[in-house]
């Protein structure tokens, strides 16, 4: 018995030995890092390649249950396998050395490999990568050996010869936690460090936009005074995130440029003082993500302030025979717009710059991003754009295409119940039922509502900002005890009726009345 919590006490010390050495390698990539290579982080190098390629559903997956902090939970199971992997890897140490080092090593690699790899990676993108590979083999050969030691003395050493002082098992817990904590303070301080010292916050708050040449004129009735009603314009802390980025690019607005290349007359490169100083005018365009569930808050309206990109892309001359353009992020992101979306001089597709009267939040493409109207953001939104190619959706694809999702998306038209909510208790009498509805460059004609398997009765509109924009509705029900379902359904200006029949996200986007259930007391 006595042997056997000897070997359980020298496995779990070798587990701590191996998850003192990760905090080590960590520790000391973040470190590097932070002073040659910014960008070089391998946690957030293995992170991104993971969002590279995790399948369609696994991605649906993680958007649905995790919503914008799907990052964070991502970033938080990484550190759960590396937790794992480094245990596994102080129990061989201890057990068949090196095997241990072996992992280590193997991790190493994977993380450098990841990390040069990634787009924008410097000359020195492997540098982290490669510190942390030979601090946390170094960790976990010594704390290995001080295993050892103390094991060999506990249970070999004669009776009258105490052992050798510092070789104790509670020496080296003490040892082992305190190489881990104190790596792990180095390497948590060091990604901080980096992620400040490297933001643009600053610059952003310093950033004065000037005037627009033109404003978003808001009618009488534009909004309805509702409770629980998404105000007409979403505040930018509230605005949906979703994009593949696993930290926010810091994008110094001074060094900033879009290139605009590819099947052109000319290849075309402006700044962002040049882009600004071609006119600003404001935008009021509501963005909808495909991942977007029926009756879900995937999607928003802002006022957005910006430069149309047919104007850019005049500049460089398109020639006749393209239909698509890719556009790129500075972290590597693309996607396809058809060229027709962004050309035509009835649909406002910008470079923004501005979003609801201030400069873009760093989270939303700060210095600049594509706002397309029409088309669901991940062929259309790109945060962070730094490049505009000129291409066929024959000679070239975007980044979700061969992930399972269309080429081409065409925003769906759609309703949504804000109030009651799903499951809501109500109190019998007048209850307004009320939400929002978008047939973007179409139009909302109609919103309908029933409940139960009553008639369809018609709702009030909110005055429309314009076709490109949600508008909200309002329903006055005289509401009896017990449960009810209500239905919402809207009709466009081109007389198409929302798809009843529920179908997924996947491949462009969902479709499906929201139907809700409501407790009246």
């Amino acid at each position: 018995m006595e042997r056997s919590r000897e070997r359980a006490s020298s496995r779990y010390g070798a587990m701590l030995a191996g998850a003192a050495s990760a905090a080590v390698f960590l520790a000391a990539a973040e470190l590097t890092a932070l002073l040659v290579a910014r960008e070089g982080s391998p946690i957030l190098a293995v992170g991104g390649f993971v969002v590279d390629v995790v399948p369609q559903p696994l991605k649906e997956f993680a958007i649905s249950t995790f919503g914008e902090r799907d990052k964070d939970a991502l970033l938080l199971g990484l550190a759960l396998a590396v937790l794992v992997a480094a245990a596994i890897a102080g129990v061989l140490e201890r057990l068949r050395p090196p095997l241990g080092v072996v992992v280590v090593a193997v991790a190493g690699a994977a993380s450098l490999a990841a990390t040069v790899t990634r787009p924008g990676a410097t000359a020195f993108a492997w540098a982290p990568a490669v510190a942390g590979t030979i601090a946390g083999s170094v960790a976990l050969v010594l704390l290995s050996r001080r295993l050892r030691r103390g094991d060999d003395a506990g249970a070999g050493a004669p009776s009258e010869a105490p052992p050798e002082k510092g070789t104790s098992r509670r020496g080296f817990l003490v040892i082992a936690a305190l190489t881990g904590a104190s790596a792990l303070v180095v390497g948590l301080g060091a990604r901080a460090l980096n992620a400040a010292s490297s933001s643009v916050t600053a610059l952003r708050e310093a950033l004065r936009l000037p005037s627009p040449r033109s404003t978003v004129s808001v009618p009488d009735g534009a909004e309805l005074d509702v409770d629980g009603l998404s105000p007409l314009f979403t505040p930018n802390a509230d605005f949906y995130r979703v994009d593949t980025a696993l930290t926010v690019p810091a994008v110094d607005p001074a060094t900033w440029s879009l290139v605009v290349d590819g099947m052109v007359d000319r290849r075309v490169e402006i700044g962002f003082d040049e882009l600004v100083a071609m006119g600003l005018d404001e935008y009021a365009i509501t963005l909808t993500c495909v991942s977007n569930e029926v009756g879900g808050d995937l999607v928003g309206n802002a006022i957005w302030l910006g430069v149309p990109v047919r104007d850019v892309l005049r500049m460089a001359g398109v020639r006749p025979d393209a239909d698509m353009v890719l556009s790129r992020s500075v972290d590597g992101y693309t996607a396809s717009t058809p060229l027709a979306s962004l050309t035509d001089d009835g649909v406002d597709a910008i470079l923004a710059v501005g979003m609801n009267g201030e400069p873009l939040p760093l989270e939303h493409g700060f210095p600049v991003r594509m706002v397309v109207p029409g088309l669901y953001g991940y062929v259309s939104a790109t945060k962070w754009v730094t490049e505009l190619k000129v291409t066929t959706f024959a000679a070239d694809e975007a980044y979700w295409t061969p992930r399972g999702y269309s080429a081409e998306a065409p925003i769906k038209l759609s309703s949504r119940i804000d109030t009651p909510r799903a499951g809501a208790s109500v109190t019998a009498g007048r209850v307004p039922i009320a939400g929002v509805a978008w047939a973007q460059t179409v139009g909302i004609e109609r919103v309908e509502v029933r409940v139960d398997d009553g008639a369809w009765q018609e709702a009030t509109l909110s005055s429309p900002l314009n076709e490109d924009t949600w508008v909200q509705w309002r329903l006055d029900w005289d509401a009896e005890p017990g449960a009810h379902y209500v239905t919402v359904r809207a009709t466009d200006k081109d007389g198409g009726i929302q798809v009843e029949e529920r179908t997924p996200i996947a491949p462009d986007g969902a479709t499906g009345w929201q139907r809700t259930l409501v407790t009246v007391g």
